[in-house]
């Protein structure tokens, strides 16, 4: 029985020719391929500017990073995410808090966002925000940015899973509502580089912070530098930086899979409707649209209505050959962030959500039939 796996990426001999051309070349890293792969993210989602890195959570980094993030400040991110949302501000010597979501859409919730700014102190509330684009489907922008101008943080959106999706007629992306947006380019994502990441935004002191954060925080601007140059060789390291820098091996992957990208997000877009007709008699709950939004669908994620059989469920469709998986482990609940303080009831919506769902196969290489399998074996689990 053929496995049908939550996720999977679809190279094809194009984007091998890519790999191969590069790897034939003189460069394997910091050649030309980077910033072509950075121009044409940017150009794609209406960005000036875009930072690649060797992974979505070194782009988190370098982005909370730039902004200014360090020891004493906050970091608010949603318990429904994978733990880099939160990381990414520990790095920085922050401290980590959340804000629940909304049941239906998995994304933050602006209701729960304005009540917990007013009763917080003035000292503990953030300076940055991370809200997640679940599944792809864009958080209420607008609503969040605008409690960003009222209590005065900066706002950094985790679209880890939403490149080609929109909010409110832009791109994702476009940091319409934003300080910095990030993608990932994991396999499992709607494009890939293998491993890989990209900052975008339309602040060029932002984004040429986060390039020099990326490389050690090294420049080779003289202008920027502490003294006169002392020849072709010269470089600062003007700061504490990273190693986050992205191939050109991962970059000519990803600028290959930039031509796909529209047809792979409308193959989606299409399963998932498929499966809103097809799951519609059964007892979960299919996921919800947030008006002004139209998701990249990098996941579908049912909930079912009796968590008392979630585990049994899961486990029958693993044994039936689905690759099932469940995003995400509420954060506040990992052992490691538990030592803060955090724990159950903490962030009740999320923990809802936590028992009863289930990602299940989605992505463009799936047929119609892998679909009426999932279907059936979903019918049969449930039964």
């Amino acid at each position: 029985m053929r496995l049908i796996p939550y996720g999977s990426q679809a190279v094809s001999e194009a984007d091998i020719a890519a790999v191969e051309a590069v790897l034939r070349s003189d460069f394997l890293t910091q050649g030309p391929v980077v910033p072509k792969f950075e121009a044409a993210v940017a150009q794609r989602v209406a960005a000036a500017h875009g930072v690649a890195t060797n992974s979505a959570t070194s782009a988190l980094h370098i982005a909370v990073a730039a902004l200014g993030v360090g020891p004493g400040d906050w970091l608010w991110t949603a318990p429904i995410t994978f733990v880099a949302s939160a990381n990414c501000g520990v790095y920085c010597g922050a401290h980590i808090d959340f804000v629940d979501i909304e049941p239906g859409t998995f994304n933050m919730c602006p209701n729960a966002l304005r009540a917990k700014l007013e009763a917080t102190p003035e000292a503990r509330r953030p300076k940055v925000i991370v809200p997640v684009h679940m599944a792809g489907q864009s958080p209420k922008m607008e609503e969040i940015a605008a409690l960003g101008r009222e209590h005065g943080f900066a706002i950094v959106e985790d679209a880890s899973h939403a490149i080609g999706a929109f909010h409110g007629g832009h791109p994702v992306g476009a940091c319409t509502h934003s300080d910095i947006a990030v993608f990932s380019f994991h396999p499992v994502k709607i494009v890939t580089s293998a491993e890989g990441g990209m900052a975008m935004t339309q602040n060029a002191e932002l984004a040429a912070r986060m390039a020099r954060l990326r490389t050690h925080g090294i420049t080779r601007e003289p202008e920027l530098m502490s003294e006169d140059s002392h020849g072709p060789w010269y470089y600062q390291m003007l700061e504490l930086g990273w190693n986050y820098r992205m191939t050109e091996i991962q970059a000519a992957l990803g600028l290959s899979q930039m031509d796909r990208l529209d047809a792979f997000v409308t193959r989606r877009r299409d399963l998932a409707a498929r499966y809103d007709q097809l799951l519609a008699g059964l007892p979960i709950d299919l996921p919800e649209r947030t008006v002004g939004a139209m998701s990249s669908w990098h996941l579908y994620i049912v909930r079912l209505r009796d968590e008392a059989r979630h585990r049994a469920v899961f486990e029958q469709l693993r044994a039936d050959g689905l690759g099932v998986n469940l995003h995400y482990i509420p954060v506040h609940l990992q052992p490691y962030y538990r030592a803060f303080g955090f724990g159950p009831g903490d962030f009740p919506a999320s923990e809802n959500y936590y028992k009863r769902a289930i990602s299940i196969p989605l992505f463009p290489g799936m047929t119609d039939a892998d679909q009426d399998r999932v279907d059936a074996a979903l019918g049969r689990a449930l039964a």
